[in-house]
């Protein structure tokens, strides 16, 4: 009986952990699109219209995102299993059918497939630590100079942590 408590509880520190993985990487961009919407010159004002309008643009845009893309393809295209740019193009052997310009054409789609993914990984961390720490400005306008220090020192403690490992990053959050 124990067991089973203990796998409940690694089953919900681990459904935790995936939240915070899912709700960093889409649940901030639209966070970004908001302040944006009403921010600088070209920003539309504050009115009780425009902020029900955004929000309602956003809602509807994770929810077909979500819904569309990720629950009707992203979650039928795998590979026994397995997802990714490169796990899909795994499924395009080398066969009769493959070859010559259309496996030629496959590669450059996988090849640029998986850059966008790196460059995502690379630039999501940033972005999403550079809009948490401009929030500061939010409470004062202090810390105006520190905003791209703070930033980097975040980002460099976040990418030596994250060598322990993904598990070890997602408790912290």
């Amino acid at each position: 009986m124990q067991t089973v408590e203990m796998s409940r509880r690694k089953t919900a520190g681990l459904i935790v952990c995936a939240l915070g993985v899912v709700f960093g990487d889409i649940g901030t961009s639209p966070l970004y699109a908001l302040r944006e919407c009403f921010h600088g010159s070209i920003g539309l004002a504050p009115t009780a219209p425009n902020i029900l309008g955004i929000l309602s643009l956003v809602i509807w845009t994770l929810t077909l995102i979500v819904c569309l893309k990720y629950v009707t393809f992203i979650l039928r295209a795998d590979n026994h299993g397995e997802g990714g740019i490169l796990a899909l193009f795994a499924l395009t052997r080398a066969d009769e059918a493959n070859r010559g310009k259309r496996r030629a054409v496959l590669v450059m789609i996988a090849l640029l497939g998986a850059s966008l993914l790196y460059g995502d990984g690379m630039i999501t961390p940033c972005i999403t630590v550079l809009g948490a720490i401009e929030g500061l400005n939010v409470a004062t306008p202090f810390f105006e100079s520190w905003i791209v220090p703070l930033s980097l020192g975040l980002l460099i403690a976040i990418f030596a942590f994250q060598r322990k490992g993904p598990g070890k990053v997602g408790s912290v959050f």
